[in-house]
């Protein structure tokens, strides 16, 4: 291949590349308001998520009641139980079972941020957050996490219980 040729292709090498980097810097470059409406459908599309799974966690588990979550924390569920353990004594015991997950509001860190709290027998067990910014988000990932904190709850309530 001569010089020419090679110099042809060099050029159009550096277009797509500077193409590239001007599609990346314009999704970078969203608007406020294209932030909050990205923001909305991440919380609705995870909440309905955590809907489920948590649902699905009811069904397995009888004696959990789901409630739906939406105020300033922000947007999710939770399942509770309450168990009265009788002691060798005949004092009874009260011990607290929970899981609530909720997506928090915008802010201006311009993020989407999960929050997840276990309590199983009246010891948290987790207490986590994870976040990903607007603009990188992948709700697969998120999706998966969902599924792993209410497995990972599921086990360890089973195992206690």
């Amino acid at each position: 291949m001569d010089f020419d040729k090679r110099l042809e292709r060099a050029i159009v090498r550096g277009h797509q590349t500077k193409d590239a980097k001007g599609r990346k810097q314009a999704e970078l470059d969203m608007s406020e308001e294209d932030m909050k409406t990205l923001h909305s459908k991440c919380r609705l599309d995870l909440s309905e998520h955590i809907e489920k799974c948590l649902r699905q966690l009811c069904d397995h588990f009888p004696g959990f009641q789901y409630h739906t979550i939406v105020g300033e924390g922000g947007w999710g569920a939770k399942v509770n139980r309450d168990d009265l353990l009788l002691g060798k004594t005949g004092q009874s015991e009260n011990q607290y079972s929970r899981m609530e997950m909720l997506v928090r509001p915008f802010g201006p860190a311009h993020i989407v941020e999960l929050m997840a709290k276990g309590t199983i027998r009246n010891k948290e067990i987790f207490h986590r957050t994870h976040f990903q910014f607007l603009n990188q988000i992948d709700l697969d990932s998120f999706s998966e996490l969902i599924d792993l904190w209410v497995l990972e709850f599921a086990e360890q309530f089973a195992a206690r219980t």
